[in-house]
């Protein structure tokens, strides 16, 4: 064997390589023998005497023939070692030979004459055992079958990992001709790979003998330049069987079907988990805004880097919206989300505010058609489709939108608005998986939304007319002014309940009345409008307010399910007196001229229509000129994380306070005082000062 330098300059071996054991040759043993022209030994290798058993003095000088030949086969040893001398033709083949311990092996032998520089012939036997031999060339042809037939993708890298062998199959994975690759290095041949993490683990294999198993890479080759593919690589580092590192042998399996399918799993596994997270978390209110938050936060950044949810302006206002192919759209924008600061987010409509989107805009032609819109690769002519202006534009271009889709938010049939999406940082683009998968976020965004606008409708339609059946500013009474406050509920779907009265009656007594329907909407609404009217009609006709509770409650049994609370006063400034009475309601609050307001000790009663026993009572208080009668509901002191006593101690301090204070601005401070930010129920408060 040569050895060369790696500039393959020639060079004779070196220590180390003349230290380490042979190759093949040394892992067959082959014995070198050379005999003179008279058949005689002059030269006898270490390897000869190991595989014929005679030492170097037993062998040096002796008949060739008589020393390793049966008697039997001496003439045929004779006859071909005269044939090689004379014409210099190489004989080969296997032989048996007689072993110094008698017994005969059959041994491979490849005779060829030398000569010296005198001419003398010489004849050179090389000899190995014939099993050796046989079973190294079985491993060979094994080896060379595997590698020629294996659907693996093979290959052997020299020390410096440049191609030494490529086989059919790597050929056709990497679309290159095997000997195209010998002498290249792996980035040479696969530019749009990245082979430098392969390369640095080849290295370390080089290095270290421990294999580089099942390591996935993915990229694009010649045989399908616009395809993406994934495989499996293992490198194992090559040795002779003396330890020399000879380089690395690479296996590459191509699974791009299984890459893909495994991908695809996992995208359907997300959508899943997208879509029960959706589940979970759309809709947790009846709050338009707060559900298409929701949604927003759904998307973002599971789905798409920027999401605005916009809502036609119809819709809003309880009408059904009624577009055309040709004509402009109205939207409100309820929620915008980025998933990053970006500008992008800054070009999407603000919150809350209403924009006109003509005919040719993308998210018009989605509310319009009730189909979704799907733009993989945007261009410039589509950005100007998108943004609200050249300059909205100008900033989606700015921040890298590449990819839109518009989903329209459709509910029973209608059209509410549109689910707006887009992506700068993720360089994907939007795809047809993408598509369903908005759509079902969006269908199910959009029933909530629905859900939501309805039930607003119901707390507008409740609100009106809960207002609408309250009296207008009370009256000019004789001897008695009255101060009237009521507040719907700010959260959604708590209006209805509460009313308040205030009635002349013909004797110059004037008859208070607030009272309280327990329940929400348009159904507590209606019910308040006509215990309120009965009870209008029953103080009319002289009755003590114990007597016109009772006939309330008479009215309230009759009606399915109906529990109510109610105060009644009946004040005669005049006589200086107050007759009250309670059904289940909360105590009054008198205060006089020139003292502390004080809660009534009166009877509580029962509720009315609940049915119970305990009678009904009209007591009388004293109601001097300058003395403050405050009539309430539960919405003005009740709180969950306060006691009722600490509730009503508070009324009381907040009343001593106002005393002072013109009966109108007594009442806008004690709501002020005591109603929070975001009542949960109806207040209602009725203040009444006797005058002389």
């Amino acid at each position: 064997m040569n050895a060369s330098d790696a500039d393959g300059t020639a060079a004779g071996p070196s220590r180390s390589t003349s230290s380490l054991p042979g190759g093949l040759l040394n892992l067959l043993g082959v014995a070198a023998v050379l005999l003179d022209g008279d058949g005689r030994v002059a030269l006898w290798s270490p390897q000869a005497r190991a595989l014929f058993g005679w030492s170097d003095e037993e062998a040096l000088g002796q008949y060739a023939a008589s020393l390793l030949v049966d008697e039997q086969h001496t003439a045929l040893v004779l006859d071909l070692f005269t044939t090689v001398m004379g014409s210099g033709r190489s004989w080969d083949g296997v032989f048996p030979v007689r072993h110094k311990d008698g017994s005969t092996r059959q041994v491979e032998f490849l005779n060829v004459r030398l000569r010296d520089k005198e001419g003398a012939p010489y004849a050179l036997g090389l000899a190995a055992d014939e099993s050796l031999v046989r079973a190294l060339e079985r491993d060979l042809a094994l080896c060379a079958r595997l590698v020629a037939q294996s659907p693996i993708g093979l290959a052997v890298l020299d020390t410096d990992l440049r191609y030494v062998l490529v086989n059919p199959a790597l050929e056709r994975i990497n679309g290159i001709p095997a000997e195209r690759h010998v002498g290249r290095t792996i980035p040479e041949m696969l530019p749009f790979i990245d082979t430098d993490a392969a390369d640095q683990a080849m290295h370390q294999v080089l290095a270290t003998g421990t294999p580089m198993l099942d390591q996935l890479r993915t990229g694009r080759t010649p045989a399908d330049p616009e395809v993406d593919h994934a495989w499996l690589t293992s490198c194992y580092r090559l040795e002779d069987p003396g330890g020399r590192v000879l380089g690395v042998a690479l296996s590459v399996v191509d699974i791009t079907e299984q890459h893909r399918a495994d991908r695809q799993a996992a995208q359907a596994r997300r959508r899943l988990a997208l879509i029960a997270h959706a589940t979970a978390r759309i809709g947790t209110t009846l709050d338009l805004e707060q559900t298409a938050r929701e949604l927003a936060d759904i998307v973002v950044p599971g789905l798409a880097d920027i999401a605005a949810v916009d809502v036609l302006d119809a819709v809003l206002a309880s009408r059904t919206a009624h577009l055309t192919h040709t004509g402009p759209a109205l939207f409100r924008a309820l929620a915008v989300k980025s998933a990053y600061p970006t500008e992008a987010a800054e070009a999407a409509d603000p919150v809350g505010e209403i924009t006109r989107y003509e005919a040719n805009r993308l998210v018009t032609q989605c509310a319009a058609t009730g189909r979704a819109i799907l733009v993989p690769y945007v261009r410039s002519d589509h950005l100007a489709r998108i943004a609200r202006d050249e300059e909205a534009a100008a900033v989606l271009a700015r921040a890298g939108v590449h990819s839109y889709l518009a989903v329209p938010l459709s509910a029973r049939g209608e059209v509410l608005g549109a689910l707006d999406l887009k992506r700068a940082r993720n360089p994907l683009p939007f795809d047809a998986d993408d598509l369903l998968l908005a759509e079902e976020l969006a269908s199910r965004a959009a029933v909530c939304i629905d859900n939501a606008r309805s039930y607003m409708a119901q707390e507008l339609a409740a609100t009106t007319l809960q207002r609408h059946l309250l009296p207008k500013p009370p009256p000019e009474v004789p001897g008695l002014q009255v101060a009237c406050r009521y507040e719907p509920a700010a959260a959604a779907g708590h209006a209805g309940g509460d009313w308040f009265d205030v009635i002349p009656l013909r004797d110059g007594a004037t008859a208070l009345v607030v009272g309280d329907v327990m329940g929400h909407g348009i159904n507590a609404a209606a019910t308040m409008g006509q215990l309120r009217t009965a009870a209008r009609a029953l103080a009319r006709l002289g009755l003590n307010p114990a007597d016109i509770l009772r006939q309330l409650d008479e009215l309230t049994g009759e009606l399915d399910d109906t529990i109510a609370t109610c105060a009644i006063a009946k004040c005669t400034p005049a006589a200086g007196l107050c007759q009250i009475a309670l059904a289940g309601h909360l105590p009054p609050v008198t205060q006089p001229p020139d003292g502390p307001p004080l809660l009534l000790d009166l009877p509580p009663g029962a509720p009315l229509g609940a049915a119970a026993t305990v009678e009904l009572a009209t007591s009388e208080v004293p109601l001097l000129p300058g003395a403050r009668l405050v009539l309430y509901t539960d919405g003005l002191i009740e709180r969950r994380d306060q006691a009722l006593g600490d509730r009503l101690d508070a009324l009381l301090a907040e009343l001593a306070g106002l005393r002072h204070l013109p009966l109108e601005t007594a009442a806008d401070h004690l709501l002020a005082a005591l109603t929070p930010p975001v009542a949960g129920d109806d207040v209602t408060v009725v203040i009444a000062e006797a005058r002389p």
